[in-house]
């Protein structure tokens, strides 16, 4: 059963906001994410405050998200370069 990739507003401004040539590496790497049996399977979970929240590591760049297991949902909260996406306080949905 296929997981259901979603994106909060925020993420979708983030990503425009991204070179062509990494969106695109992005919505490959999300599709290969999307088919696995569970999400889980790869990226980490997020420590601290944040434990909850899980991260993909796309080269230099990283998605934040949100596993939904009830709903079968990826919700992505942010995408960012790695040097800048843990600076942010807050995860907007």
């Amino acid at each position: 059963m296929d997981w259901t990739i979603e994106w909060s507003e925020r993420s979708l401004k983030d990503l425009q906001s991204l070179e062509k040539q990494v969106r695109n590496r992005v919505y490959s790497y999300l599709d290969v994410i999307s088919k696995l049996p569970n999400p889980r399977l790869r990226g980490r979970s997020l420590t601290g405050n944040l434990d909850e929240y899980w991260r993909y590591r796309i080269g230099d760049y990283r998605v934040i998200c949100d596993i939904q297991d009830n709903r079968l949902i990826v919700l992505i909260l942010q995408v960012g370069h790695r040097r800048d996406i843990y600076k942010r306080r807050s995860l907007m949905r």
